[in-house]
């Protein structure tokens, strides 16, 4: 991909920087979380969990790890499943009051990005909470210095936020999510028990697998790292920093094991092989976005999230309006993907060729047909909604879509191909039935 001209007075970066947290995988780890806690030295921790989880095994093994080790603990049970800064102010305010030195998440993207927040806030409390979230909407302020130990226990295959120095929410005031961004923000050490996710019902395991997979192309698509503006000094270099050699890696592992493991992760439960690579898929994915980025599909997401209605997805146990994350991405996923693959169409073809997706022969124009084809053949086979039709959203919500996709700078401005408002609204247009 060519450089793009931005001007002859900006300086295009000439680096990039691999940065993850520590991970521990097998089979029974989330045992070791007390014991790794108590080594540190920590008096007292919050454990960050959401109400559902928090009847479920994981928690009560966590729990019990960190008696067993006599370290005191405090549970936080009120995370909201896809968060807001509401439920993010009232998990820093506990964080605030309880003097805790570190930090458990056990749960979902939700849980640990709460977490996440909690940890920011409350060990370097702002002059305004929208001073750290990602500008426009904030100031983008980076973390200050080291935060305390926090351990991300995941018992959902997708986010991949145990690896990465990103905490997403929905910002009311715009009914559009946003969040915030440094790497500062991982977690210490990750603990991948694939014991954890034999509590994921079905619709859970395909959306957060399909995010898995939206991650893992839109990482490995991205503007090359050194597309990206040099930034002043190395502290302002951003998390997001645009595909590399590194993250390359880690997001084709991502999906050679999605392209294996998903639908056998998603219909049989019982599949420990499956469930046990998924996890792993989720954190390689983690990886590389988490260095690299993500672009329009997240983008795009965020909108659709923020504007639900009315919807309710099958197989969570929620008792607000919700879209999952993996859903709202993955429905703008193929539209995106057939818009952007001119500008990289190699790249798009390597993907849907990891996929399984037979490319040989196809010529380079038709790179995002095939690659959208390809995702679209998980998405019907795992019965995802068929569309953003399908979520209650029409060709009347579109202008709001577009306006709420337009803030998102931080990851829209990663894609390989620019997009302007009006194309912005045709690709929503084109997301609102999927086959």
């Amino acid at each position: 991909m060519e450089k793009p001209d931005r001007g002859s007075l900006m300086e295009l970066d000439y680096a990039f920087e691999m940065a993850t947290s520590n991970i521990r995988f097998g089979p029974g780890v989330t045992r070791e979380t007390g014991a790794d806690l108590s080594e540190w030295g920590a008096r007292r921790v919050m454990v960050v969990t959401d109400p559902y989880v928090a009847s479920l095994a994981p928690v009560a093994t966590v729990l019990e790890s960190l008696n067993d080790h006599h370290v005191a603990f405090s549970l936080f049970d009120r995370v909201r499943v896809e968060p807001s800064d509401g439920s993010f102010r009232e998990a820093i305010g506990y964080a605030r009051q309880g003097d805790f030195d570190a930090f458990v998440a056990v749960g979902g993207g939700s849980a640990i990005d709460t977490a996440k927040a909690a940890n920011l806030y409350s060990t370097y409390p702002p002059a305004d909470f929208l001073d750290y979230v990602n500008p426009p909407i904030g100031k983008g302020l980076p973390v200050p210095g080291p935060l305390k130990p926090l351990i991300a226990v995941p018992t959902t295959a997708g986010t991949g936020s145990e690896t990465t120095g990103v905490a997403i929410f929905d910002y009311s005031p715009l009914h559009a999510k946003t969040g915030i961004a440094h790497r500062r923000l991982k977690p210490t050490l990750g603990i991948l028990d694939p014991e954890n996710t034999r509590t994921m019902p079905p619709e859970v395991a395909a959306s957060t697998g399909l995010d898995v997979l939206s991650h893992a192309v839109e990482s490995y698509t991205a503007i090359p790292f050194q597309c990206r503006p040099r930034p002043a000094k190395p502290v302002l270099r951003p998390a997001y920093q645009g595909s590399n050699p590194i993250s390359d890696v880690w997001s084709l592992e991502a999906l050679r094991l999605v392209a294996g493991y998903l639908p056998r992760a998603v219909e049989d439960p019982s599949d420990d092989e499956a469930r046990s690579k998924m996890l792993l898929a989720s954190s390689y994915a983690g990886v590389g976005f988490g260095n690299a980025g993500v672009h329009l599909p997240h983008g795009m997401s965020y909108p659709v999230s923020g504007m639900v209605r009315d919807f309710k997805p099958h197989g969570y146990p929620v008792d607000h309006p919700l879209v999952p994350h993996g859903i709202s991405v993955i429905l703008n996923a193929p539209s995106v993907f057939r818009f952007t693959a001119s500008a990289c169409p190699e790249r798009h073809l390597t993907a849907a060729g990891v996929l399984g997706a037979d490319i040989r022969g196809v010529k380079p124009e038709d790179a995002g047909r095939v690659l959208s084809d390809r995702i679209t053949s998980f998405m019907e086979r795992l019965r995802v909604p068929n569309g953003l039709s399908a979520l209650g959203y029409s060709r009347e919500d579109i202008p709001a879509l577009v306006e709420g996709t337009l803030p998102q700078h931080r990851v829209t401005k990663l894609s390989p191909r620019p997009a302007e408002k009006d194309d912005l609204a045709i690709l929503f247009e084109q997301a609102l039935v999927a086959w």
